[in-house]
């Protein structure tokens, strides 16, 4: 993705960066002060026009003396009003930022229900990593957040590290099938209008929250251990049957190998427009026209998307340096679908993918690539090798062991690299410090796992 940035020593903040930043890789996201519990949206969409009328009530905490606040939300989007614990509040809203000025202040540990009324035309937001967040179709919409756009639809405090439950009501034109993360928990018609109303009890990052919506059909794929379902353009009918054939064995290996799928379903949507890569959500992964072409040549992004509802979904960062823990487990997981479905082994996708790296020179360490190279593909894949490498010292069984307690002990929370490192020092009976230097935090590339060279 686009973006420029110096090197940095690890662990400084960026130039320009405030002082008090949640997390120096997106310096002007998040808000300090206050800790979100829950959201409940109310959106009204019209397809034709892009027009979205909305009312975000969030419960909160202060951890502190609160005469202002700020949350997170974009310029295309008018306020109307704002109330904190059902009054008026004073408001400015500018360069991404609403800031909140409530009656009384609130004391440390003070609860807050903040209620915004706003609406536009959303779009998505423009930044080092290219537009992400709300995005319009030929035929609906889409919401591709990671890692700022959440804001482009909706008031938040749009950092991975604060989770919360959520309820997403949103109604739009009657033939259009909505979804948005959790379980559907109601649906009404009434007339042109639909509104469907879904309920996602575990606690999800704002860059994860996502709505779909067009002119899809819906198909269970099975209702047992919990529901898999698909919605596609009934065009694309066939090629899913293709594409997305051995959806149910991943879950099943998956499952087995990373411990219990996380969330009460999952459902895989297909657009009818093409996309230049898939989008994760909470409980639900989305694909191109093109990655559903017949060819089944998309499998491995179907692994990848899959495997993000373990690690990045369940198992989130704490802070955006440490995206190795997302990518390259997920990278790692294609390569052990690739092993289990009869393709080329792990060892094998290491081996041919070392090789792409030691071409490529990098400047900067796996465990804080800088925020102009945290997506880049060298970070995907030298996060799966350094599992590869991890897995070779301990063994398999040790190996899978630690996995499963990772997604056990860290389930629906965050996590670091200094967590990962910790936990795996259990699984292993000699010291692994010197593995963690040479590939987490020594930018050079170590000599292949086992090869010495």
């Amino acid at each position: 993705m686009p973006g420029k940035s110096g090197r940095r020593a690890p662990g400084t903040p960026l130039l320009g960066a405030p002082s008090d930043a949640l997390d120096p890789y997106l310096p002007r996201n998040g808000n300090l002060g206050f800790r979100v519990l829950r959201y409940d949206l109310e959106l009204e969409y019209k397809v034709s026009g892009n027009r979205l009328d909305g009312t975000a009530t969030l419960t909160a905490a202060s951890y502190r003396e609160l005469r202002r606040f700020t949350l997170d939300l974009a310029a295309t989007m008018r306020v109307s009003r704002v109330t904190v614990n059902d009054k008026r509040a004073r408001y400015s809203h500018r360069g991404g930022k609403l800031a909140i000025t409530p009656d009384a202040a609130i004391p440390p540990g003070g609860a807050m229900t903040i209620a915004v009324r706003y609406t536009g035309s959303p779009r998505p937001v423009s930044g080092a990593w290219g537009e992400v967040g709300w995005e319009e179709l030929t035929d609906g919409s889409l919401c591709a957040n990671q890692p700022n756009g959440a804001a482009s639809w909706f008031p938040c405090d749009d950092h991975p590290s604060c989770k919360a439950p959520y309820r997403i009501s949103i109604t739009t034109d009657s033939p259009y099938y909505t979804l948005a993360n959790g379980t559907l928990v109601d649906k009404r018609i009434r007339g042109s209008r639909t509104t469907w109303v879904y309920q996602q009890v575990e606690p999800m990052s704002t860059y994860l929250a996502s709505v779909q919506i067009g002119q899809y059909k819906r198909v269970s794929l099975r209702q047992k251990p919990f529901p898999v379902s698909a919605i596609y353009p009934p065009r694309l009918g066939r090629n899913f049957g293709v594409d997305f054939a051995r959806q149910l064995d991943m879950i099943d290996a998956f499952t087995e190998m990373f411990g219990p799928y996380p969330f009460p379903g999952y459902t895989v949507v297909v657009t009818d427009d093409e996309l230049d890569i898939p989008i994760e959500a909470q409980s639900f992964s989305t694909f191109g026209a093109n990655h559903c072409d017949g060819s089944r040549q998309s499998e491995r992004l179907v692994a990848h998307e899959l495997a993000h509802q373990w690690f990045g979904n369940s198992v989130t960062l704490e802070r955006w340096r440490d995206i190795w823990l997302h990518e390259g487990f997920a990278c790692y997981a294609e390569w052990l679908w690739s092993q289990r479905s009869g393709g080329p082994s792990a060892d094998e996708c290491a081996r041919k993918y070392y090789q792409k790296l030691a071409a490529t020179t990098v400047r900067v360490p796996l465990a804080d690539p800088t925020p102009a190279k945290m997506f880049d593909d060298w970070v995907y894949k030298r996060g799966a090798i350094t599992l590869h490498a991890l897995r070779l010292r301990i063994g398999d069984g040790n190996f899978f062991a630690l996995i499963r307690r990772w997604t056990e002990k860290y389930r629906y929370g965050t996590a670091t690299t200094e967590d990962f490192i910790s936990l795996a020092a259990n699984y292993s009976t000699a010291s692994l410090g010197e593995l963690w230097q040479q590939w987490l935090f020594t930018p050079a590339l170590p000599p292949y796992p086992g090869t010495g060279r």
